[in-house]
């Protein structure tokens, strides 16, 4: 069985092509910058890398162009899509209707629609995941996998907002929590790697890329994340504001004379370490300018790293205690620095940092001294394969 994974970001698509005999990697790649000019693809067969500039303006051109790649006679790894057994798609937001991984259907498709706005940079992106796919491999099965289904072991003392409770009762407003799929993988994979059942460990996790959550992670259970009723809340993002006092919204709304649409566009993409810094939408380019000398990207920095440490503190606090910290995401398995500084600011918990050991890239490492109270690795996260895992356990129903 070959299972096709598409995970569509705010700005960038993820794939692998896998076979599930032997959980496989046939083919992987990511599309990014999707929308901008300087788009491009990076094509993996037979560890081979291949970089591509294609300018795609929406993720339909980004899937159409990569479904490609898979049967190019240069490098092709199938001769026809006929050998996809099944295609997963990451799904980020259902609410309350959709709380596992599920086949996909008209209902979920209009689930998905029906929640777009609790996730506007990442529900539209799914959803045109699954509609050219439907048009290139029209009938073929398709599951969608969430993020939220992970948090769903939240207590609710730990979801609930400390609002009006009718809110919740009519709207379902409250924490759901995102990248559950990457949180769930990097854990189980940390317990293995560290040869100790997750049940008695007390866990961080730490998923940092242009979206960026944190976990706590208790008998192998999430019962606290920072993202919130939609991907916006936590700790601040690449473009994404984060937390922030809620008066601040309606300040702004006031004095600029802006619609709820026109705030929550700034708020979701004009904010951020971006919108600090007034710098391109990176995190690589951010913090180079930071090196440099740039005040606003030096405070952007600053800001981000010390607030993935401020919530890493807290959730030691909600867990009474942590074993070990764990880095992951685009950002957590590859800016040395960042974790660093990061890593830092826990100092007073008894964290050590081994500088040697974290002067890597994208490896499962533990980056902290083998005296260290606390642990801290990077595990390079797999969400593709643990969707791919729930693609198969579907379809074989």
């Amino acid at each position: 069985m070959k299972i096709l994974v598409l995970n569509c970001g705010s700005s960038s698509l993820k794939y692998q092509l896998i076979d599930m005999e032997k959980e496989a990697v046939l083919a992987s790649g990511k599309y990014e910058r999707i929308g901008e000019k300087e788009s491009f693809i990076t094509h993996k067969v037979n560890g081979i890398k291949k970089t591509i500039e294609h300018y795609a303006p929406d993720h339909a051109e980004a899937i159409d162009f990569t479904i490609k790649q898979l049967t190019n006679p240069e490098y092709k790894v199938i001769d026809t899509l006929d050998e996809i057994s099944a295609v997963g798609h990451r799904a980020v937001h259902g609410g309350e209707k959709i709380a596992e991984s599920v086949v996909i259907d008209q209902n979920v498709i209009d689930t998905i629609k029906e929640y777009t706005s609790l996730a506007p940079l990442h529900n539209p992106a799914t959803l045109l995941g699954i509609e050219a796919c439907q048009k290139v491999m029209p009938g073929k099965p398709m599951v969608a996998v969430f993020d939220t289904a992970f948090h769903q072991t939240m207590p609710k003392e730990n979801y609930i907002y400390p609002l009006n409770y009718g809110y919740y009762e009519k709207y379902g407003i409250r924490k759901y929590g995102f990248h559950g799929t990457s949180h769930m993988y990097v854990s189980k994979r940390v317990a293995e790697i560290m040869g100790k059942n997750i049940e008695d460990l007390k866990i961080i996790t730490c998923h940092l890329g242009q979206g960026a959550s944190i976990c706590a992670i208790q008998n192998g259970k999430s019962i606290e994340t920072s993202m919130g009723l939609t991907p916006l809340g936590g700790i601040p993002m690449v473009t994404r504001s984060g937390d922030i006092d809620p008066s601040v919204i309606l300040y702004i709304m006031k004095k600029e004379n802006l619609t709820p649409d026109e705030m929550e566009n700034i708020l979701n993409k004009d904010s951020g370490v971006m919108g600090i810094s007034g710098l391109a939408p990176d995190f690589r380019e951010i913090e180079a300018k930071s090196n440099e000398g740039n005040e606003r990207a030096q405070i952007a920095m600053e800001a981000f790293k010390s607030s993935v440490a401020q919530y890493v503190a807290r959730y030691a606090a909600v867990m009474n205690g942590v074993d070990v910290i764990v880095f992951t995401g685009g950002v957590g398995e590859n800016q040395i620095n960042i974790r660093k500084g990061i890593c830092e600011h826990l100092e007073f918990m008894g964290l050590e940092l081994d500088e040697n050991a974290n002067n890597i890239k994208s490896e499962e490492k533990m980056i902290s001294k083998t005296n260290s109270k606390i642990k801290a690795y990077i595990v390079p996260t797999d969400e593709e394969l643990m969707i791919a895992r729930e693609t198969k356990r579907l379809i074989a129903k």
